[in-house]
């Protein structure tokens, strides 16, 4: 089993630890180990939420009954158990609390007493309840497991995460009640009692004790009986108000006045299954525990029988005794009481310092420790930064004297494709033209005879032609003339020939 426990609250994580009041992960589904104390080992679904501790209340390395806790009600959400037989009379009070709801980092990984815890646990009380919210006050440690219900006397059972605040007559009635269901109803009904499965709630209201610790608006009560073919679910619900009596309920019903209307049982404790004949002797026993009930309280109200509240005194836990003794037994604690709770004031005052010296000598320590720690992280910050910069810039060199050298080649190897791409060029020029070029001087000096020769007998020809040209135009102009004349004078050679 791993050694570490952690809390589970909203986004913290708990580990598994078969240890006393072990801390169960809230997201895990079930109690761990305590699973056995729920119908099918499955919890109440719907009841988790964030702020609640899942709680498996241990004592001499047995499981004895699971709580699911509220850190911010500082109050049980619910408590589940089984088989419960009654408790023999003479059980010493012994008050514990968890060391890790308010202080998860605690290496305490067991239940201890508050009085030890109050000098070991860091922020003791900034979660749970503390008996100083008790002290003072008009409300008691009332369990939600009582006491008296237990099958053995352990001191898990005296756990302040297994308490509400509850007035001294409804604490009482409340145990009354409890005890005469066990007894007279329940497990008589539920064969040996060895499958009945119990839970216990209270259900939180507005008013706190101390501006602390909430005080339940009413507590509730399911029972469920998982004798095959002969089971049942019954649930109970009784108020703060003092003139209430326990009701009896369905379980649906009972779901329905809880926060967020969970499902108490598993598929509601095999409904399809129940005995509605045990069922109805159930009835006619709580009709009896409630006709006592009232008996009680009528009896109370017109005068207290001894023998009654002998009775009923012992269902109480032990820091609730009814006053039983004689005169100078009363006039001596009357006169002591003074001093013992001014001795009590001085031991918690003296505590408290203690606590806050401690507190603040820790404080101090752990802000040195811390700005020590702070200033050597910075400085080994920054000469590790410096040599990585040196590093660096060493180990940069050889890469940029590869980068000039490359560099170098590259500008090298440009020229010399420069060159060749000259010399391709000039190799490329036919050699015709060449011979063209060189012997152009040649050519044109000896063609100049040729075309001077050219032109004169350009110039000759034209001016021939020009001769020609003008001896033709005047000769045809001479023979048109000629033509022209040679017709009149036919003509009038012809006219005169016919005048004669």
């Amino acid at each position: 089993m791993g050694p570490a426990r952690w809390l589970a609250l909203g986004s913290l994580l708990a580990l598994s630890a078969p240890l006393e009041g072990r801390l169960v992960n809230l997201e895990d589904p079930g109690f761990g180990e305590c699973d056995q104390f729920f119908y099918a080992g499955t919890p109440p679904a719907g009841l988790a939420a964030e702020g609640h501790v899942k709680i498996c209340q241990r004592s001499e390395g047995t499981e004895h009954f699971a709580t699911l806790y509220s850190t911010r009600d500082r109050i049980p959400v619910y408590s589940a158990f089984r088989a419960p037989r009654p408790l023999p009379a003479g059980a010493e009070q012994r008050w514990l609390v968890e060391p890790q709801i308010d202080d998860p980092n605690s290496d305490l990984q067991e239940v201890m007493n508050e009085a030890d815890a109050i000098t070991t646990v860091s922020s003791l009380g900034s979660k749970q309840a503390l008996s100083t919210d008790y002290l003072d006050s008009d409300y008691q440690r009332g369990q939600l497991y009582p006491f008296s219900l237990g099958s053995g006397f352990h001191t898990v059972m005296f756990t302040l995460t297994n308490s509400a605040p509850m007035t001294p007559t409804f604490q009482e009635r409340w145990y009354m009640n409890l005890n005469s269901l066990m007894d007279q109803a329940l497990t008589p009904q539920c064969g040996s009692g060895d499958d009945l499965y119990i839970i216990t709630g209270a259900v939180p209201s507005d008013s706190r004790v101390k501006d602390r610790v909430t005080i339940p608006e009413f507590v509730w009560l399911a029972a469920c009986c998982a004798v095959p073919g002969g089971g049942w679910a019954m649930g109970f619900v009784k108020y703060t108000r003092d003139d209430d009596v326990i009701e009896d309920v369905m379980v649906k019903e009972l779901e329905k006045l809880l926060p967020f209307s969970p499902q108490l049982f598993q598929n509601n404790c095999g409904e399809a299954e129940q005995d509605t004949e045990k069922m109805k002797k159930i009835l006619e026993m709580v009709n009896q525990v409630q006709d006592e009930e009232r008996l009680v309280r009528s009896k109370e109200n017109s005068g207290p029988l001894s023998g009654t509240r002998s009775k009923r005194s012992a269902l109480l836990p032990p820091d609730a005794p009814e006053e039983r003794s004689s005169f100078w037994g009363r006039l001596i604690g009357f006169i002591a009481t003074p001093f013992i709770k001014l001795f009590q004031l001085i031991c918690y005052l003296v505590v408290g310092i203690l606590k806050s010296i401690v507190c603040l000598l820790w404080c101090v320590t752990k802000q040195v420790v811390n700005g020590i720690e702070s200033c050597l992280y910075r400085l080994g910050s920054a000469a590790v930064s410096y040599f990585l910069a040196i590093g660096e810039e060493l180990a940069s060199i050889p890469w940029k004297v590869l980068k000039v050298i490359v560099k170098i080649i590259r500008a090298l190897l440009r020229i010399l494709c420069c060159l060749l791409k000259v010399v391709c060029r000039i190799l490329g020029i036919p050699v015709r033209v060449l011979v063209d070029v060189a012997t152009f001087p040649v050519y044109t000096m000896s063609a100049i005879p040729v075309v001077c020769k050219d032109i004169a007998v350009g110039l000759g020809g034209t001016i021939s032609l020009l001769f020609d040209t003008a001896f033709g135009t005047v000769g045809g102009l001479f023979q048109v003339a000629f033509s022209v004349c040679q017709r009149i004078g036919y003509k009038v050679a012809f006219d005169s020939s016919g005048e004669l």
